[in-house]
C-alpha cells in the first residue's frame, strides 16, 4: 500500500474514472450506514477548493468512523469510479491529518474575483452616494475589522455564493444591478436603494462561522438571523450620524428586514416600498443566477445538459456549459464547489416530494 500524502496535489476537479487517489480531502458530510446485509459502511462527502465528491468506505467502517468526523482533513487512498453516472471514490484506507500541517486554502472555496479589486469597487460605490448622511453611515459601517470580515465572509452556508469572498461578490452584483435599474426608473430613491443593497446582507458576517470549512451557523445566526442582526448593526452605527433623519433610517431598516420578501422566508415584514420590492427581487435573482451558474460549470462548453431535480427551485434545469472567457473563470482553484444536488448527468424520472417553503437560496 502506498504511503499517504501530507500535501494536497490532486483536486476533485482533476479526478476521472479509474484514477488512483492518494491525497487529502476535507470531510463535509458523513453517515455511518448499513448495507442490506447489515454490514456497516461509511458514506462520505469529501471536498476541496475545487469541488465535492461522494465517497464510500465498505470495509472496517467502524474502525475508521472517528477518523472521518465532519470537519476533519483526511488522507485517502482509493479509486475514482463511476456509479449511476456520477464519479465516486471507493476508499480502501483513510486517516486523519493534523489540519495545522496543511494550507487551509486548499480546502476552502473562494471567489474567482480578486478581493482587493472588490474592496476597491465597494469603496468607490460608497463614494458615489450623494446623500451625505447615508454616505457617512456607509463609511461608519465599512471600515476596520468589520470591512475585513465583510470582504472575507461567504454569503451562504451551501447554496449561493457559498465561498470566501462570496458576500462582497454578491453585494456588489446586487448593487450594480440596482444602479442599472435606478437609471431606468428615475422615480426611485437611488441613494436609499443603493445603500440598502450595500447593507442588505451585512449581518451575515456574524451569522456564519467561516474560519474553517464546512461553514457553519453561529449561535446568533441560528437564534436571530442575519436580517435582524444586520438591521441592529446598521441602527447602532447610525447613532454616530446625528443628521440622519429617523424616518430615513426606518426606510433603510425596512429594506434590510424585508429583502427576503415573505414571512415564511424569514422576513419579519413584507417589502412595502418601491425600493424594498426591487431589492428583494434583485437579491433573489442574483442568488439564483449564481446557483445556476455554478451548476453550469459542470457542463462542457456550448453543450446542454439536464440537471437533477433541484428541490430548492422545484424544477429540473436545462444547463448550458459556460465559456471561461465569458464567465471570468481562469482556473479550477478559483471556482466554488458546485451544488451537490446537481452532479448527476441524467434526467431523473419521477417527481420528488415538494420542498418546505422555508428552504430558500438566501
Amino acid at each position: 500500500m502506498p504511503e499517504s500524502n501530507t500535501r494536497k496535489t490532486v483536486f476533485v476537479a482533476d479526478l476521472s474514472e479509474g484514477r488512483q487517489v492518494n491525497d487529502l480531502f476535507l470531510v463535509s458530510r458523513k453517515t455511518l450506514a448499513e448495507t442490506k446485509a447489515g454490514k456497516p459502511y461509511l458514506a462520505l462527502t469529501l471536498m476541496d477548493r475545487s469541488g465535492e465528491i461522494e465517497a464510500r468506505l465498505w470495509d472496517n467502517a467502524e474502525r475508521f468512523d472517528d477518523q472521518a468526523a465532519v470537519g476533519n482533513i483526511i488522507s485517502v487512498q482509493g479509486t475514482a469510479k463511476s456509479f449511476r453516472d456520477q464519479l465516486q471514490l471507493t476508499i480502501n484506507s483513510l486517516h486523519r491529518v493534523d489540519a495545522g500541517s496543511v494550507p487551509p486554502t486548499d480546502f476552502m472555496p473562494a471567489s474567482k474575483y480578486d478581493v482587493s479589486e472588490m474592496r476597491a469597487e465597494l469603496l468607490q460605490l460608497i463614494d458615489g452616494i450623494t446623500d451625505a448622511e447615508l454616505q457617512a453611515l456607509l463609511q461608519a459601517v465599512f471600515q476596520g475589522p468589520l470591512l475585513e470580515q465583510f470582504v472575507t465572509a461567504p454569503a451562504a452556508k451551501r447554496m449561493h455564493h457559498a465561498y470566501l469572498g462570496g458576500l462582497i461578490e454578491h453585494t456588489l452584483s446586487v448593487t450594480g444591478l440596482a444602479a442599472k435599474i435606478a437609471d431606468h426608473y428615475p422615480e426611485l430613491d437611488r441613494d436609499l436603494l443603493l445603500t440598502g443593497a450595500l447593507l442588505h446582507d451585512i449581518g451575515k458576517i456574524r451569522e456564519f462561522s467561516y474560519k474553517t470549512v464546512p461553514f457553519e451557523y453561529t449561535s446568533p445566526g441560528r437564534l436571530i438571523g442575519h436580517l435582524v442582526i444586520g438591521s441592529e448593526m446598521v441602527r447602532q452605527e447610525a447613532a454616530a450620524v446625528p443628521n440622519l433623519a429617523p424616518e430615513r433610517l426606518d426606510q433603510l431598516t425596512h429594506l434590510i428586514l424585508s429583502h427576503h420578501g415573505r414571512h415564511e422566508f424569514g422576513s419579519p415584514c413584507l417589502p412595502m416600498t418601491m425600493e424594498a420590492i426591487l431589492l428583494h427581487h434583485l437579491d433573489n435573482m442574483d442568488a439564483k443566477m449564481n446557483y445556476i451558474g455554478r451548476l453550469s460549470e459542470q457542463v462542457e462548453e456550448d453543450e446542454y445538459q439536464w440537471s437533477d431535480y433541484q428541490p430548492l427551485m422545484e424544477r429540473f434545469l436545462l444547463l448550458r456549459g459556460q465559456d471561461e472567457k465569458k464567465t471570468g473563470t481562469t482556473a479550477a482553484k478559483y471556482a466554488a464547489p458546485p451544488p451537490q444536488q446537481a452532479r448527476g448527468n441524467t434526467h431523473k424520472q419521477g417527481r420528488p416530494a415538494e420542498p418546505s417553503p422555508q428552504r430558500t437560496l438566501f
